[in-house]
């Protein structure tokens, strides 16, 4: 077929003859067909020929009767279902439901024949004229005769009603039949299920739920009456899946949780020796989670029992870091921090769900209070210290592990990083120069960690520790090989020397004192193979970190081996010349700093079971007019006998002002390189954003103080690095 053919349009015309129709015949079969629908009401349908009735029917919209059978059918449902509503009205008491219930059953077998009978007006007809399906017109007509009667509408939301309350007051209900007279509802549209019912049942609940919530927070503790708002809640969700619409279990249970949770949140928090404080001190995991879980379902729920908890962990936290008790044992300080971690992580996983906004708040809080302890940094690396000396002896490897991860937990918390540093580097290398530390493997392990956390500037000089102790073993060798003919194994003194680099270890005031003669000669020894197996270097005696081994015989010939200070040896040596020593003489001998030597005299003579000197007089402190005496009472159950020296754990006030001093220098220089850092790359910028890039880059370390970044920048500018703008005295350039 070429394309500028017109395309035919096929129609089917009506016939051309007149078709000639009974006049009475709209009337006859109507009747015929009213009859039927009767008979359909009356449950005598099995008479019907419904073939025929579906002809006749078919024959009437034909022949342009459609609408005399439309609203036929709608005034004869109309009259059946008037009928039906008297019978519906004049049910008693439970039988109203179930007469309703049976009532609509009949209705919708009836509305299924009838629309089978009309099936072609529904198909074309309705359509066609605009008019209701046959279907939805039985719902309507259902809905304006029944449902919405005066008599009926009324009766049936207060039943409903009634058996709710009577099924929440523990009766049981007969839920079979709620289910198909909710159903009724909701087939006949969202909205008569929404008016008729649900916003009622929603405003009714809310004023059972305000009632029952007020008398349950009068004489229920907190974790009670949540257990009973949970109940609830779950009881509404159960009753939505028996028999209401799923749409509506969001609004009830918006409901419950308004007037049992939202409208009591912060009695309930706050409730006295029950809410949220009392339940984490006494760790009640299932009500913590059950508060959890009811909170998250209200606005800013979950934010309040945050805030109790932060406010509650800072209070006790602050306790905790500023009460002198605590302070006087810094291992056991640590441990009340780690237990108290431990303590809230538990929580947090157990009751809280694993939240990431409580640990966020966890950590800040920890945070906080950790630094509101200046000496936190300290304390820190006492602990380790402690660990690393003895506390970890019989402790599985995984168990180390785990231990040095809450450490350096706490160490993220602190501000003053660098402080830690340096207490931790003293403690190092006191750790390593006497041989205490339980494990290399958990030594580098910590090094290791510190490094991915703080980079390797920090940690090289640690490492740098490590391998001045190897390289000492190989220079003992060394020295051993080659006066090894000179040295012999005879009755004199033997020499362990330790070489450290003076860059890598905390730096110590060279405090010289006088050895005796037979160690002289063989430190001599050692300096010239020392000095000649190495070109270019200088050794210097750190007579106060070194420790030494003196075999004693007391009064009844009592053999003791002494492992003491090379101070307390010095002291010790002096008794083989003499029987009685004042303070003054040993003060003269020896040459020890007072304060050292003080140290040493009080090991010796005024500790219980190691008291190898007697003083005169008796008295726990070390006087200037003391004499002291060869202990010859001296016993002891053991061999080998360690003095150890007084000393006091933690730092003096005069040594904590040095040592603070010294960390303040440290800084100056880090602070100058960040504001040259920023000022290279920004070439200008005002005073406020310098203090605030600089603060920023060096908080991994420390927190900059403003007024000392300050007098740094001034610093530079007298150096010429940076120079002030001459219209604005606040912006800083850089100068190349």
């Amino acid at each position: 077929m070429s394309s500028n053919q017109k395309k035919r349009n096929f129609q089917i015309e009506a016939f051309k003859h007149k078709v000639v129709v009974d006049p009475k015949y709209a009337d006859k079969t109507w009747k015929i067909l009213e009859h039927a629908i009767h008979e359909i009401y009356n449950h005598n349908a099995s008479g019907l020929s419904f073939e025929e009735l579906y002809r006749n029917a078919y024959n009437m919209v034909l022949h342009k009767f459609g609408e005399k059978l439309y609203s036929g059918l709608a005034a004869t449902i109309t009259f059946h279902l008037q009928q039906i509503s008297k019978f519906i009205e004049s049910a008693q008491g439970d039988l109203f439901l179930e007469e309703l219930n049976r009532q609509w059953t009949d209705h919708n077998k009836a509305m299924q024949m009838i629309r089978d009978i009309l099936m072609y007006m529904d198909r074309t007809f309705v359509p066609s004229t605009h008019k209701i399906p046959v279907h939805e017109l039985g719902l309507n007509l259902w809905r304006d005769n029944i449902v919405r009667s005066n008599k009926i509408q009324t009766r049936l939301l207060g039943t409903l009603l009634e058996l709710i309350l009577k099924e929440r007051d523990g009766e049981v209900i007969n839920r079979g039949l709620m289910r198909n007279i909710i159903k009724m509802l909701m087939d006949l549209g969202p909205s008569v299920y929404q008016e008729d019912f649900e916003k009622t049942f929603l405003e009714v609940s809310a004023d059972f739920y305000r009632a029952e919530s007020q008398r349950f927070i009068e004489c229920s503790d907190c974790g009670d009456y949540l257990k009973k708002a949970e109940k609830r809640l779950n009881v509404e969700i159960e009753r939505v899946s028996h028999y209401l619409d799923p749409k509506t279990e969001v609004k009830i249970t918006n409901v419950v949780e308004k007037e049992m949770i939202e409208n009591h949140m912060l009695r309930l928090v706050h409730m006295e020796n029950s809410g949220l404080v009392n339940m984490l001190l006494d760790d009640k995991y299932e009500d913590l989670r059950r508060m959890y879980t009811l909170f998250r379902r209200v606005p800013n729920g979950l934010a309040t029992v945050r805030d109790v908890m932060t406010s509650h962990i800072r209070e006790i936290g602050k306790q905790l870091v500023t009460d002198p008790e605590n302070l006087k044992d810094p291992v056991e300080f640590v441990q009340c921090l780690l237990n108290e971690k431990d303590k809230y992580d538990n929580i947090i996983i157990l009751a809280f769900n694993n939240d990431k906004t409580f640990q966020n708040a966890l950590n800040s809080s920890f945070e906080f209070f950790i630094n509101l302890n200046p000496r936190s940094p300290e304390f820190i690396s006492l602990f380790v210290d402690e660990k690393l000396r003895k506390g970890l002896k019989g402790i599985s490897e995984e168990d180390v592990v785990i231990i040095l991860d809450k450490v350096m937990m706490l160490f993220r918390y602190l501000q003053e990083k660098d402080v830690f540093e340096k207490y931790y580097k003293q403690h190092l290398a006191k750790r390593l120069l006497s041989g205490k530390t339980v494990s290399d493997d958990a030594e580098r392990n910590l090094i290791v960690k510190l490094k991915t956390e703080c980079g390797y500037q920090f940690t090289s000089k640690l490492e740098g520790m490590f391998t001045d102790m190897k390289t000492s073993q190989d220079t003992m060798q060394g020295f051993h090989t080659a006066y090894g003919a000179e040295l012999g194994d005879g009755p004199g003194p033997s020499l362990v020397v330790q070489v450290l680099t003076t860059g890598s270890w905390p730096t110590q005031p060279s405090v010289t004192c006088n050895l005796p003669a037979e160690l002289s000669a063989l430190c001599e020894k050692f300096r010239s193979y020392y000095l000649g197996t190495h070109t270019g270097r200088r050794l210097s005696w750190q007579t106060n970190m070194g420790t030494a081994d003196l075999k004693a015989t007391f009064g009844k010939g009592q053999k003791h081996e002494l492992n003491v200070s090379t101070y307390q040896m010095c002291v010790l040596m002096l008794f083989n010349n003499a029987d009685r020593l004042m303070y003054k003489e040993i003060e003269q001998a020896t040459e020890i700093p007072s304060s050292d030597l003080k140290r040493s005299l009080q090991s010796l003579a005024c500790v219980k079971g190691k008291n190898v000197l007697r003083k005169e007089p008796m008295s726990k402190d070390i006087g200037e007019d003391d004499a002291f005496f060869v202990n010859d009472k001296f016993t002891s159950k053991f061999y080998k006998v360690k003095i150890g020296t007084v000393v006091a754990q933690k730092e003096s006030e005069p040594e904590k002002q040095e040592s603070r001093q010294r960390v303040e220098e440290d800084r100056k220089p880090q602070i100058e390189a960040a504001i040259v850092r920023i000022m290279k790359s920004r070439k200008v910028l005002d005073h406020n954003n310098i203090i605030a890039e600089v603060t920023k880059q060096l908080q991994s370390r420390f927190l900059a103080n403003p007024g000392e970044i300050k007098k740094r920048i001034e610093s530079l500018i007298e150096r010429d690095f940076l120079e002030r703008d001459d219209a604005d005295r606040r912006l800083y350039r850089y100068l190349a």
